[in-house]
């Protein structure tokens, strides 16, 4: 059985929610779907301190449940663990399939994010989920009192950094470059803090051990020079792959597969929309998800008052 829908959101992160707030609140009848639980990366964030209104940061996940409930409060429904398979558009309405059903709808709203990249090298995918992660909110209390490395050089890479020095002994920060690229004041606590080394100009060559990590071999970029630094852990932060596939051969992308829009948020297809991190744009942050999502449901709406349904 089918059912009709305003809009339907792909993706239950900051800006899929926040979509769902303000189309609910103008009145369409919105259905957001995620393949999982709501929260996309800011749920497996341990604190947020630099989103609006709360001066002392607040936990991921709480950030998180508070847009949920918000949502819901307006009449967004939602449904988790039903992914989307496929879309298919056509002139007056699309029609959305799941792992779970078929609902149709006037206009949809991209809100699916982006995943970590892997460093693709020998011994990664072997020990993936024994020892190597991209989530040290997750996974840092398994390393109390023990070494980790963390491999990157962004915001990311340095908040991961930091967050493991409340278990780990030792944290080494491993980057390609001379230099990182993450913000100053993150390259500040960097210093300061004695549980962490930084080993700038070098990349992974490969990651050793049979159940669980041992050791991972990098090279010196300046003089190809190999060592193996023994470790329990590997947090690998070093950038996001975007969730657009399932749209591929459909709507504009960049060559990175991030989805084009223009200033409406609207893709190359009228009626679909693209926010948040899956969107191609230069800053991803939250703050400039919700922004996005609050424009992308202002377009819906005049969308819909435009095209007779």
């Amino acid at each position: 059985m089918e059912s009709k829908y305003d809009v339907i959101i792909i993706g239950g992160g900051p800006a899929g929610l926040t979509s769902g707030i303000y189309t609910s609140r103008e009145g369409l009848n919105t259905l957001l779907l995620e393949k999982g639980l709501c929260g996309g990366l800011p749920a497996i964030t341990d604190l947020i301190e630099n989103y609006p209104g709360f001066s002392d940061g607040i936990k991921g996940r709480d950030l998180i449940a508070k847009f949920k409930k918000q949502a819901e409060r307006f009449g967004t429904k939602i449904k988790e663990f039903e992914g989307v398979r496929r879309v298919e558009p056509s002139e007056k309405k699309m029609l959305i399939e799941t792992s779970k059903g078929k609902y149709n709808t006037y206009t949809l709203i991209v809100a699916t994010g982006s995943i970590p990249k892997m460093l693709n090298i020998p011994g990664e995918a072997e020990l993936r989920g024994k020892g190597i992660s991209h989530c040290a909110t997750c996974d840092g209390p398994l390393y109390r009192n023990k070494d980790v490395v963390v491999v990157g050089g962004g915001d990311a890479a340095a908040e991961e950094a930091l967050f493991l020095t409340q278990f780990a002994r030792k944290v080494i920060l491993v980057h390609r470059r001379y230099e990182l690229r993450a913000a100053r004041v993150l390259q500040e606590r960097l210093k300061e803090n004695k549980k962490i080394e930084l080993l700038l100009n070098h990349v992974p060559v490969s990651i050793k051990g049979k159940n669980s990590v041992d050791a991972i071999i990098v090279k010196n970029k300046e003089n190809n020079e190999e060592k193996s630094i023994e470790v329990s852990g590997i947090f690998v932060s070093v950038g996001f792959l975007p969730n657009s596939k399932f749209l591929e051969g459909m709507v504009e992308v960049d060559s990175f597969e991030y989805i084009k829009t223009n200033e409406q948020m609207e893709t190359s297809i009228p009626g679909i929309y693209a926010v948040g991190d899956v969107r191609a744009k230069k800053v991803r942050q939250i703050v400039v998800a919700c922004g996005e999502a609050t424009i992308a449901a202002i377009s819906v709406r005049d969308y819909l008052g435009a095209v007779s349904k």
